[in-house]
């Protein structure tokens, strides 16, 4: 890509066959690919309960690409803020950049990435949860990680870390323009999750430019559009390699947990159903295609950054989609 620096959206995918172990040690993979091509940053999602999906705790996986990797930006796409403290969130990054100065992101977004019975598990409760309680708990969250830090009263001042040297990047990650005003109302970084999210994303970023207001950490808007894609070596290859990935987005309408299956038995099943007429990744092709398709989508979103998310069976595919984008 030309314009805009392509970054990396990571679920550490659980395919058939694999452990844990193996979808992680993938990402790592990954990762350090993504390092050595130049991406700008890699960044890592929350989900819970999904047999498809390894990525559970992004400080955790963050701790452990950032220390297998050497000048890329790590990060969460996203921490999910209503499951968590929001200081122990401050503190968690905190400790992240104080451990890798200059290379962390905090990635923050208001769903719950996971099902109402293990939402209720990773809370404990269901207060806090509406629209007021998350702007209050992304504005100390932002206080927290700020040299200023929160007075609680009795003179005393609470921070998320005795002596830090810096601070992670903040954005607010949204698939709906809730969350594009917000991120320009608290000037905020935003990143619009187009692989799943149903609105215009120009539109979107629109709203976000309109409703800007500077701040502290960000003078004008700062936006990247994160979408999905996959590139081979034909258009055929592509589309049969993209298969696990439509099977991934079925299983989720129809409520299916299983692993990623491979494309050979997600084509099974695609011709079993008599064909779908929709890909589960959004932007499938050859390079040149892909490329192509890419820079229209960033020309007419007037974003600073791009980030990719690929769904395939295998790591290679990911990392030859990459390469082929940076």
């Amino acid at each position: 890509m030309s314009s805009v620096d392509v970054s990396v959206l990571d679920l550490a995918t659980v395919r058939t066959g694999w452990s844990t172990s193996d979808a992680l040690a993938a990402t790592v993979e990954f990762a350090r690919a993504a390092d050595e091509l130049g991406a700008r940053r890699f960044w890592i999602a929350e989900h819970h309960n999904m047999p498809s999906v390894a990525a559970t705790t992004p400080p955790v996986l963050i701790a452990a690409v950032a220390a297998r990797t050497e000048r890329i930006r790590v990060g969460s796409g996203g921490v999910m803020l209503p499951n968590h403290s929001p200081y122990v969130v401050a503190e968690q990054f905190a400790a992240l950049e104080a451990l890798y100065p200059g290379r962390i992101d905090l990635g923050i977004g208001r769903a719950p990435g996971a099902d109402q019975v293990t939402a209720w598990a990773l809370r404990r409760s269901q207060e806090g949860l509406g629209h007021e309680d998350f702007v209050e708990h992304l504005q100390l969250l932002q206080a927290w990680l700020s040299p200023r830090g929160v007075r609680v009263g009795m003179g005393m001042t609470l921070t998320a870390t005795p002596a830090a040297s810096g601070y992670p990047e903040v954005w607010l990650l949204g698939s709906s323009d809730y969350s594009a005003r917000l991120a320009g109302k608290l000037g905020i970084r935003y990143a619009y999750a187009g692989h799943f999210g149903q609105f215009d994303p120009a539109a979107v970023f629109a709203l976000y430019r309109d409703s800007f207001s500077p701040s502290e950490g960000l003078e004008a808007p700062h936006a990247m559009l994160c979408t999905s894609a996959l590139v081979g070596a034909t258009e055929q290859e592509a589309a049969y390699l993209a298969g696990p990935s439509t099977i991934s987005w079925i299983n989720i309408r129809r409520d299916t947990r299983e692993a990623l299956p491979s494309p050979e038995e997600s084509a099974r099943r695609i011709d079993a159903m008599g064909g779908v007429d929709f890909s589960g990744t959004k932007v499938v092709g050859t390079a040149d295609q892909v490329r192509s398709r890419l820079e229209e989508m960033v020309a007419d979103c007037e974003v600073q950054e791009l980030m990719v998310l690929t769904t395939a069976y295998d790591v290679q595919t990911r990392i030859d989609t990459l390469a082929a984008l940076v």
